[in-house]
């Protein structure tokens, strides 16, 4: 089944879903298996991506009461963009196997929503069309190609359409082992091309009788030598702020910060090294190492809105939804990633008010117990 075999979205069935599990549900029925195992899976035996969700779970809230909570405000901004509450959209690969909408349909809700979309650089739409339909709320996400002139050339195009921030994924020299995707020989269906990395024949061209299609395409196309002495390139060559993604230790978010880049805690949902330990985990560690120097970001398993008080509690300026996304966009296109995030700005409003707390400014460490 292609998107184009799937039904537009139920408006009934979508307004029917109270929480992410349900959309997550819904999501997950409009697939066919190429893509529900694609967006699903993680590395290896999935410790990493069930530890992800876990790590929230142990944490604790320590609500206060006796509090004025009739106007809450679960405003913020990053780097200087406001936001209607701390929540963005992570990057992802390959929106066009949710829904016909693909990216455009993600960067609409996003921006509909006072929300911030960070496109990848595997997306199956241009950069210049989903900046338009992003109105100004996007990042780009960049793998550096062994070519760097190619590598410059796509960031210069991020930022010629309006790019307010430059996201360098630094975990992923080489792709996890995502075993369903390479029993099954995950493959692109040909009515989708990789637009920003690479074209459609040189996609094709890594097909074979074994493996992840995705897998051959990057093992070829991504710098494996970029070190922390390549940054200067980076910074050379835009004006952008810089985003590392995939920063797990505190030592790692110290150089971060060292080069002037902001921090963004990541294990890539559970799809790289597994038994790497849980994002939240490893959140305290580097906050408490960058100490206010940089923005500190997050994702991976942020399924409610006390989740998000969670992360902003131990340091967070903002979490960012990457498989909650995309099951909102398989459930309803647009509108189903503008229900996903409605429906987690609402549950972020309660948690702040049952917190006794009456912005998210109040929202620190006193509020969780470890």
């Amino acid at each position: 089944m292609t998107t184009t075999d799937l039904p537009e979205a139920n408006i009934p069935e979508l307004d029917g879903t109270v929480n992410l599990a349900d959309i997550e549900a819904l999501g997950r029925s409009r697939l066919g298996r190429n893509a529900l195992e694609y967006y699903a899976s993680g590395a290896n035996d999935e410790v990493t991506l069930a530890a992800n969700r876990a790590g929230f779970r142990a944490i604790r809230l320590r609500p206060r009461v006796l509090v004025d909570v009739s106007d809450v405000d679960a405003r913020t901004e990053v780097l200087g963009l406001p936001l209607s509450f701390p929540v963005g959209v992570a990057p992802s690969a390959f929106h066009g196997l949710a829904h016909a909408d693909a990216e455009l349909g993600t960067a609409r809700a996003a921006a509909s929503a006072g929300s911030v979309m960070t496109l990848s650089t595997f997306s199956n739409t241009p950069i210049e069309e989903v900046a338009q339909a992003a109105a100004g709320r996007f990042w780009f996400q960049l793998y550096l190609y062994t070519d760097r002139e190619v590598s410059a050339e796509v960031v210069r195009r991020a930022e010629a359409a309006g790019a307010r921030a430059l996201v360098l994924t630094v975990d992923a020299p080489f792709l996890g082992r995502r075993e369903p995707n390479e029993r099954h020989r995950f493959a692109l269906p040909p009515h989708l091309g990789v637009p920003n990395a690479g074209s459609r024949e040189q996609l094709r061209a890594m097909e074979s009788e074994a493996g992840s299609q995705l897998v051959n395409y990057f093992q070829g196309l991504v710098d494996k030598t970029f070190t922390w002495a390549d940054l200067a390139w980076l910074r050379s060559i835009t004006a952008l702020p810089i985003v590392l993604k995939g920063i797990l230790t505190a030592e790692d978010a110290l150089l971060a910060a060292h080069h002037g880049a902001h921090v963004w805690v990541s294990n890539h949902g559970g799809r790289q090294l597994d038994t790497a330990v849980g994002s939240i985990e490893a959140l305290p560690e580097v906050v408490d190492a960058v100490q206010g120097q940089v923005e500190v970001y997050l994702d991976g398993g942020i399924t409610r809105g006390t989740d998000v008080l969670k992360a902003v509690a131990l340091g967070a300026r903002c979490v960012f939804l990457g498989r909650a996304a995309l099951w909102g966009l398989a459930a309803g296109g647009e509108a189903g990633v503008r229900r996903t995030l409605d429906l987690l700005h609402d549950e972020v409003r309660l948690a702040l008010a049952l917190c006794g707390k009456q912005n998210i400014g109040q929202v620190g460490r006193d509020l969780v117990r470890l």
